[in-house]
């Protein structure tokens, strides 16, 4: 059984979602204050810390940059603040991922799971570095995201991209496995509402399939959902 640290100051929150990590075999120990965040998870030695981002004492944003530099396991970001800066700045704070409580249930421990299983695979003795190299791109297959130098590569290669692409893309995968219908999408790149007429997401994903080696004909990378949106898929990148 895997053991979590979540810190949640929103006690139904709490204990909604370690009721149902609990159901699948993790242990969850709900700390409410993020000042006492650090102490818990010091002591307590878990496999994953789970935090949200706005907390009494001391917020999770903080929380993940001054344990960062005492505990190496995987810290996700738990928070309902759906904010590109703030994903890229928990990146570089080091957290290991960022994860909107919208997102269903199932997903969120699908990815909990994917960061364990990557923790326990590192080679015994390899820590990893502290700062901004540790995080600064994500990483799926042959696909490799840098927020920070802005750089996408596959499979070794270089893709350029303009802003509005790179900002399109990152918006895409930082949501991996989830629908992101046009309003959405246009909302977080673009702060308007999609008006039934705008195409211009629709021609971005055009673009980004044909940068990124997708089908033109039946994607399977950046997927369509007719009538939902768009679906970045995680798996389909490793060759």
């Amino acid at each position: 059984m895997n053991k979590i640290v979540f810190v949640e100051d929103d006690p139904e929150v709490g204990s909604l979602i370690a009721a149902y990590l609990g159901k699948h075999d993790m242990d969850v120990i709900v700390e409410p204050r993020g000042d006492r965040a650090e102490e818990v998870v010091l002591r307590e030695k878990p496999d994953l810390v789970l935090l949200d981002i706005m907390l009494p004492g001391k917020d999770g944003m903080t929380i993940c940059r001054d344990l960062r530099a005492q505990w190496q396991g995987p810290i996700v970001l738990l928070t309902s603040l759906d904010s590109d800066m703030n994903h890229i700045l928990s990146l570089e704070m080091g957290a290991s991922d960022y994860i909107l409580k919208t997102t269903p249930p199932a997903v969120l421990l699908a990815r909990l799971r994917l960061h364990l299983r990557q923790h326990v695979a590192q080679p015994t003795g390899e820590k990893p570095a502290t700062g901004l190299m540790q995080h600064k791109a994500i990483r799926f297959g042959t696909l490799s995201i840098d927020p920070v130098n802005r750089q996408v590569l596959l499979s070794g290669v270089n893709v350029t991209l303009s802003t509005a692409d790179f900002d399109l893309l990152w918006e895409l995968a930082t949501h991996a496995g989830q629908i992101m219908d046009r309003d959405a999408l246009l909302k977080n790149l673009r702060g308007v509402t999609y008006d039934g007429m705008d195409r211009s997401v629709d021609v971005a994903i055009s673009r980004l399939r044909k940068k990124l080696l997708d089908s033109a004909t039946e994607p399977y990378r950046i997927k369509t959902v007719r009538n939902k949106g768009y679906l970045f898929a995680p798996h389909a990148w490793d060759n």
